[in-house]
């Protein structure tokens, strides 16, 4: 069957390859999927993603979604097969290229932009468009899916950068249980945003203009196996559309419960590359205390001195946050980078008003008080 070969190339993880041919040549393999996700750039190079697997056929979330189908369908987020060696083709405004899916069933592109137009270059949010030019199961349709990338032009001076669990998200990342809870028991839908971080985060996009549209990156040690409840958790929520950059799974469905866990190291290079990438754009991170971000941060605004204006770090449980402010401001002050410690959005928002990253005007009374947030309670 020509349909075998694709999947077989290479040795580098064979298990997973093997796993995939032998349900493919009983029959068992579900009919591929193009899953993609957002990508960047600026007006000359943008990168895209995105990972070939075995539908699993998860449908979109309910509020009124039984229990079991949140648990089964977190189930399928980790068990669907990636497929590995087979040829994606991708077009962004006019550009084609063709690339192969690698052993954990992600593909990447590079594109050379310099010959779009400036008038098509206005727009923030770009489609793109894939293919899959390999048979991969017998009467196979076509399989082709549509992204997106976001452009930050030269105009567009901020980035901001935000981590997700505990920080947009509650999560409860540091304790294994509650933890467990939320990722069994809810879906997008019903999973619940700390209070104001929506109205803040629209204010920061929107800038003390009210006219720019500043771009968001969300960075976070979740595994793209949640990438579409992500999704629809930020769009329910109405938190600024971004760009995700997420970690590869390192575990097996029967560690699904160690999401998010790690060394956290990926952070770190993720927002490197963006501080190189993005040289003329100034940077504000936000975090939480629960998964080192203070010390990555921290560590960033010291190897890029006047880059990253201000650091907003949500404290948690966790203790892993400075204790002496001052004299770490007093150094920070050195590389031109303000760090504060909140307990609250309110908090993080009145320094923003006060350092003109945000217009009042936009942030829903959450100066006057904490309960005049207007979105829903985050009471679990």
């Amino acid at each position: 069957m020509k349909i075998l070969k694709p999947v077989f190339r290479g040795i580098k993880k064979p298990f997973k390859r093997i796993k995939v041919f032998l349900k493919q040549k009983a029959g068992w393999l579900g009919t591929p999927k193009i899953l993609p996700y957002r990508g960047f750039g600026d007006n000359k190079i943008v990168f895209v993603t995105g990972m070939v697997i075995e539908d699993k056929g998860l449908a979109k979330p309910s509020d009124r979604q039984a229990a079991w189908r949140n648990i089964l369908a977190m189930i399928k987020r980790f068990s669907s097969d990636e497929i590995p060696g087979v040829r994606i083709k991708a077009e962004f405004s006019g550009i084609s290229q063709v690339t192969e899916t690698d052993d954990d069933g992600f593909f990447s592109f590079q594109f050379n932009i310099n010959q779009i137009s400036g008038s098509a270059m206005e727009k923030k949010w770009h489609p793109v468009r894939f293919l899959l030019l390999d048979e991969i199961v017998e009467n196979q349709p076509d399989v082709t899916a549509t992204g997106e990338v976001r452009i930050v032009l030269p105009e567009e001076k901020r980035l901001i950068v935000s981590d997700i669990d505990d920080t947009v998200l509650i999560s409860h990342s540091t304790t294994t249980i509650k933890k467990l809870k939320l990722m069994l028991f809810r879906n997008a839908l019903t999973r619940m945003p700390f209070k104001g971080v929506a109205s803040f985060y629209r204010a920061l996009e929107k800038g003390e203009t009210k006219k720019a549209f500043y771009p968001f990156f969300y960075v976070s040690s979740s595994e793209w196996n949640l990438y579409d409840l992500l999704a629809d958790f930020f769009d329910h929520n109405n938190i600024p559309r971004g760009v995700f950059m997420l970690r590869r799974l390192e575990s097996s469905i029967y560690k699904f419960w160690k999401s998010g866990q790690g060394n956290h190291e990926h952070k770190y290079e993720k927002i490197k590359f963006l501080l190189e990438f993005y040289r003329d754009c100034q940077f504000i991170l936000i975090g939480d205390s629960g998964q080192k971000d203070p010390r990555i941060y921290t560590r960033l605004a010291y190897e890029f001195p006047g880059r990253i204006e201000t650091i907003y770090i949500r404290k948690t449980g966790s203790k892993v946050w400075f204790k002496n402010i001052e004299q770490l401001n007093s150094r920070l002050e050195k590389v031109r980078t303000s760090y504060l410690q909140v307990e609250n959005t309110r908090d993080a928002a009145k320094h923003a008003l006060q350092n003109g990253y945000i217009n009042e005007d936009l942030i829903d009374g959450l100066m006057t008080k904490q309960s005049g947030y207007s979105g829903k309670d985050s009471r679990l």
